[in-house]
């Protein structure tokens, strides 16, 4: 596939060089413009666009930036992108640490719910609960008995094959996570996220994910602070 990465950071460096190895034909863009990704470019073999540019012609788009940057992406960000474009988001809200408040995360928005009606088109939510580094080197054949599985939540039905087919190229079990909706699941602080489960753990967490979003993932008035010391 032709794949778009918007973000260059742990998990979007991560995808870029995975996919790329794969033999997809992937573009990589960051805030900070193509000239600061040469060494991602030359490593992995994407190539280093402009953010402006980095989806024309993509038929999938992985936006993997912080939470609180989203609403800032270009308007014509997806414009020239093949038709029936399947856009990614990998994203987590990080209230204390880094991307202060989200009013409407905070009114109880799911965050890539949040993420979709930035973007004005249909997300889906994947790579999100797993670090970048088992990300990067945890992925295992078919049946293997350490294979980790990775929850994929969204309503389209066609994007949503396709991504849960990229988690499975990647070496992870897929599993169907069901609607948009209920990708508060696999949110930060719920028992999927970042515990490398199997399929069937990953199943039993999602079932029992608390809705109630916890003290420590909501913003306070000090908000932010830093992954060190949150606020």
């Amino acid at each position: 596939m032709k794949i778009a990465i918007i973000g260059a950071g742990n998990i979007g460096g991560t995808l870029t060089r995975r996919l790329a190895a794969l033999g997809h034909e992937v573009s990589v863009a960051n805030s900070r413009g193509p000239q600061t990704l040469t060494g991602l470019a030359a490593e992995s073999g994407a190539r280093a666009r402009p953010v402006e540019e980095v989806a024309r012609g993509a038929e999938l788009a992985v936006v993997t930036i912080p939470q609180a940057k989203v609403a800032g992406l270009p308007a014509g960000l997806f414009e020239g992108a093949a038709d029936g474009l399947v856009v990614v988001d990998t994203g987590n809200y990080y209230p204390q640490q880094r991307d202060g408040r989200i009013e409407g995360i905070e009114k109880g928005s799911t965050e890539s719910g949040w993420v979709e009606r930035q973007l004005g088109r249909p997300v889906i939510k994947a790579f999100n609960n797993i670090y970048a580094q088992h990300l990067a080197d945890f992925g295992r054949p078919a049946g293997a008995p350490d294979r980790i599985a990775l929850p994929v939540a969204g309503d389209d039905a066609r994007a949503k094959e396709v991504v849960l087919g990229l988690v499975e190229e990647l070496g992870f079990d897929a599993v169907d996570a069901g609607p948009l909706e209920d990708s508060w699941r696999q949110q930060p602080g719920t028992p999927v996220y970042t515990t490398d489960l199997d399929a069937g753990g990953v199943r039993r967490a999602l079932a029992a994910a608390d809705p109630e979003r916890a003290p420590a993932w909501r913003a306070t008035p000090d908000s932010p602070g830093s992954f060190e010391h949150p606020a």
